[in-house]
């Protein structure tokens, strides 16, 4: 039966990745072309790069939390043990989200004013 709860896990979380990945990359264009100044390119390749590492570290916490609780011996044990691993990982994909939303418009706001030559005076 583990092998079966540990399966669902990987096929649970590994396919919300994958979506919020894709749906992050594809509605996420938009608005890192406005960040960089109308660059096209600047905008594709920082979008790229993003969806690497979001892969990179989503996949990572995955699998380092097949590790983490005890082994559910029961059916009841197996929902519990999938609800509390795909909860947790659907709270770091969040968590993740915001955090490169506030990166990207605090860094894109600077690329931006780079790109037309408009520093910002520096801030304490």
């Amino acid at each position: 039966m583990i092998e079966t709860v540990y399966a669902l896990y990987l096929a649970i979380t590994i396919a919300l990745t994958i979506w919020v990945a894709r749906t992050l990359s594809r509605n996420g264009i938009v608005f890192l072309t406005q960040c960089f100044g109308q660059n096209d390119t600047l905008a594709q390749s920082t979008n790229h790069l993003l969806v690497v590492g979001f892969y990179l570290i989503n996949l990572g916490f995955i699998t380092l939390t097949l590790s983490l609780g005890s082994e559910p011996a029961t059916i009841p044990e197996a929902i519990r043990f999938l609800s509390a691993k795909v909860g947790l990982a659907v709270i770091v994909l969040g968590a993740m989200h915001f955090f490169n939303m506030g990166a990207i418009a605090k860094f894109g706001r600077k690329v931006n004013d780079w790109l037309n030559n408009n520093p910002r005076p520096a801030t304490a």
